[in-house]
Formats: C-alpha cells, structure tokens, sequence
C-alpha cells in the first residue's frame, strides 16, 4: 500500500513516481503523484482505465499523449484530462526529464498496481516496453482489473488472458497477488 512521500522507480521504462497524496490519505477519493520521465521515457502501453478520471499537469518538459484518436503535446501549465473509458498513452517527447502532477480519481488501487509493475520491471519480468511479460501481464490484468483494461475488446482480451493466468499462478507466479489479498482481508465481525 502505497504512502506519502513514496518513491517508484521503473528501470525499463524511465518513469519514477513521487506520491503526495494517497487513497489513505484521501478516503479513495485520490491518487496524487508527481510522475518524473527520463528523455525518451514512455507508459509502457495505450490502455484505458474504465472508472477512473486521470489528469495530467505538465509541470517540466514536453510530453506527447495519445488521447482517443488525437495527439496532444503537452508543456508546462498544460493540463490533459482523461475520461473513464478513453484510450490513452504518453512519451517524454523531449531530450531534457518531464515532471508530470497525475491526478486519478478515485483512486481505487492505482498505488499497488504501480508498485507492482515498478517491482516487475526491478525483476526483469517485463519486457523492453515496459510491458510485464505474458505470463505475469495475465495475472497483473486480472488483477488491476478495475484499475485498467486493454484499449481494444476488453471482455475478449480477458476471456483470452483468464487460461493465461491459471498457468501463471499453477507455476507460482501469482504468490504476490495472494500476498497482497491477505494483506488486504479484513477479518470477518463474530
């Protein structure tokens, strides 16, 4: 569970996250975080987040975002907001770092997936995108499922991946979600 003043770094994909204000600290209602991108850093890949609002705040740098079907570069005092529901994805489109004020509303449980993915990457289980690698990318989409969704056929995407992520848990690969689940359970009231 994420904390104020946490620090994330992905190795792969040249993002580092600097949280503010959590969903402890704001009932759910908020994720707040500075996102710091290298030159050439990039979201690993276009997604959607089907209940979420996110906004971005270009603080620092230049920052090209892929928003539905448009393309929009974004530089300091620039706000892009993304809908629930919109495809989305972002690259620093500079040679200098971006800093980047991410709001996302709520915030249901954005802090664990980026701790997930940023472990992920820590271990070299992802990809040269920044993408988890197939296997473990089938655990983490059933997990974060309310958190985000593939761009294209969401539903088809995990009928496809749910096989996927049964492999992946017979093979032990799915002991850091049961983790985070036990850390989670709230014990039943006798």
């Amino acid at each position: 569970m994420g904390y104020r003043g946490q620090i994330l770094n992905n190795p792969v994909t040249g993002e580092r996250f600097v949280f503010h204000a959590t969903s402890d600290d704001t009932d759910g209602k908020l994720l707040e975080f500075d996102l710091v991108v290298e030159p050439h850093g990039r979201v690993p890949g276009g997604h959607v987040h089907p209940g979420q609002q996110e906004s971005f705040e270009v603080l620092d740098g230049t920052v090209k975002f892929r928003k539905g079907l448009r393309t929009v570069v974004a530089k300091p005092g620039d706000l892009v907001v993304v809908e629930p529901g919109t495809y989305h994805r972002f690259a620093n489109a500079a040679d200098t770092t971006a800093v980047v004020r991410v709001r996302v509303e709520p915030a249901l449980r954005m802090e664990e997936l980026f701790e997930t993915v940023a472990a992920l990457a820590a271990e070299g289980r992802t990809m040269r995108s920044g993408l988890p690698k197939p296997l473990d990318l089938a655990l983490f989409m059933r997990e974060f499922r309310d958190e985000v969704a593939a761009p294209v056929m969401p539903g088809v995407v995990q009928a496809v991946m749910a096989p996927v992520a049964s492999l992946a848990s017979r093979r032990g690969l799915g002991d850091r979600y049961d983790w985070q689940h036990r850390a989670h359970r709230v014990p039943a009231l006798v």
